[in-house]
């Protein structure tokens, strides 16, 4: 196997003195990659790389960029086995996952291309005779893109297509968990015909993480920082950021609750919280991590939802052969037993659950109380809680402890009420009748409280990544008091 370089201004090139980090299988442990270690310095050349390729890529017509994105677009789906397999490999993902992450990052590059064209300004009444006045919307410059490995091809791509189509450049630093499946990423973008160092990606080893970032934060550049990835790290760069005067965009994580309202279709509501439980192993920012259940038909939608849990094996994704695939590392898996043992330990009842090493069965807690370490932390895995309230009122209570407030799903056959207890929940996005895995190009992304701030997607990207400038032309003299 080939070792990954780091890519710097259109070419592969080495890191500072050859240095090298490996990442491992983790369903046999196996060598995965091996990859690039870059240093400061390589990450100070490749933000002026991007820095040196701005002028040209900015000022670029947006009908020559929209041709570029789609292209790559196409190059992306071309290097859609390379992209399954390194995803098996590195992070233990099923083909199923890895073939959903390349068909709606494929869209994430159409989207991004259509915006290029819709990035518009408007005339603003003036007070002073003569004088016009714009408002203009400017590419800010170079953006440092970081995105994780749950949905390394999704996110991927999401961190980098809407800076692109705004007319900035890029530094990328990938994921150290999947470097290789990153680097696929960037390599289909350039391959488009984007001029050299208009897109850059940089590998390092875990431990150089915090000093690499910062460097890429500081350097004067970089104009725009946008980080999808835990809470306990995006607090610590949206501090480096502020500290630098930069804009950061953070998407983090989350602690999705999933209301079913005492006239919730039962059957419906089992599928959508099953597969916001437990796809791609509850390892990703949306998974319905509890299952807050009005007790009047708590009973039954608990045993239909047993019934559903006990059939999601989970296998080696590599034989194909179970809905359910492995969890990230050795260290994920122990941290998930601990949550679940601590539940049972404490009163809950388990349902579902066993496997051995990172590859873990889906597993629920019925009875799930507040002194559960499950019912307030994150447990990013194949794992959810299922938690009884008397009433409607008491479950939009139930959602809203959490710190975080990403997404929520609503359950009930009356759409009204169920919207009027969605607008209470505090999240940023909130389905009724819906799961609450749910991501599509266009729409507004984000979170609320430690969930982060700002927003990818649709014409809702493009104030993250540009410049509003008031900008004015004056016809006819102007008198002046002095």
């Amino acid at each position: 196997m080939d070792t990954l370089k780091l890519f710097i201004n259109g070419e592969h090139v080495e890191a500072e003195n050859g240095r090298q980090f490996e990442r491992h299988n983790p369903v046999t442990g196996a060598l995965a990659t091996t990859a690039a270690a870059a240093s400061t310095a390589d990450a100070m050349r490749a933000a002026d790389a991007a820095a040196a390729a701005f002028p040209e890529w900015s000022a670029m017509a947006p009908g020559v960029r929209r041709r570029m994105l789609l292209d790559a677009s196409e190059a992306l789906k071309a290097r859609g086995d390379a992209i399954v397999e390194a995803m098996k490999a590195e992070i233990g993902a099923t083909e199923a996952w890895a073939r959903f992450n390349i068909m709606l990052a494929s869209e994430m590059l159409v989207e991004a291309a259509g915006l290029t064209t819709q990035i518009k300004g408007e005339i603003i009444p003036s007070n002073r005779p003569g004088s016009t006045a714009y408002a203009v919307r400017q590419p800010a410059g170079v953006v440092l893109a970081m995105a994780p490995w749950n949905a390394p091809v999704i996110l991927g791509v999401r961190s980098i297509a809407t800076p692109l189509a705004c007319g900035n450049t890029v530094v990328m630093k990938t994921s150290e968990l999947c470097p290789r499946t990153h680097a696929l990423i960037l390599e289909a973008v350039a391959e488009a015909g984007l001029p050299k160092g208009v897109v850059n990606a940089i590998s390092n080893a875990p431990e150089d993480a915090p000093e690499l970032v910062e460097t890429l934060i500081a350097h004067p550049a970089v104009r725009r920082v946008n980080f999808t990835g835990s809470t306990r790290v995006g607090r610590l760069i949206g501090e480096i950021s502020a500290r630098h005067l930069k804009p950061s965009l953070l998407e983090l994580g989350g602690k999705a609750p999933f209301i079913v309202l005492e006239d919730a279709d039962i059957d419906a509501a089992v599928a959508a919280a099953a597969f916001g439980a437990y796809m791609n192993q509850g390892q990703i920012c949306m998974s319905t991590e509890r299952i807050i259940v009005v007790e009047e038909i708590a009973d039954a939608f608990v045993e239909a939802f047993a019934r559903k849990v006990e059939t999601l094996t989970a296998g080696d994704p590599t034989e194909g052969k179970a809905p359910l695939g492995s969890v990230v590392n050795a260290a994920a898996a122990d941290r998930i037993r601990e949550l679940i043992e601590d539940a049972v330990q404490k009163g809950a009842r388990l349902i579902g659950g066993g496997g051995s090493g990172t590859i873990l069965n889906a597993a629920a807690l019925d009875d799930v109380t507040p002194q559960m370490r499950l019912y307030s932390e994150e447990s990013f895995g194949p794992v959810t809680s299922i938690i009884r309230v008397g009433d409607a009122d008491e479950a939009v209570r139930v959602a809203n402890e959490s710190d975080m407030g990403l997404s929520a799903a609503v359950f009930g056959r009356d759409q009204a009420r169920a919207m009027q207890i969605a607008n209470r929940i505090e999240s940023g996005i909130c389905h009724v009748n819906g799961p609450t895995v749910h991501d599509e190009a266009q729409m507004p992304f984000g979170g609320v409280k430690d969930s982060g701030y700002g927003r990818f997607g649709g014409q809702w990207g493009i104030a993250e990544f540009t410049d509003l400038r008031w900008m004015t032309t004056q016809n006819g003299g102007i008198h002046y008091p002095i």
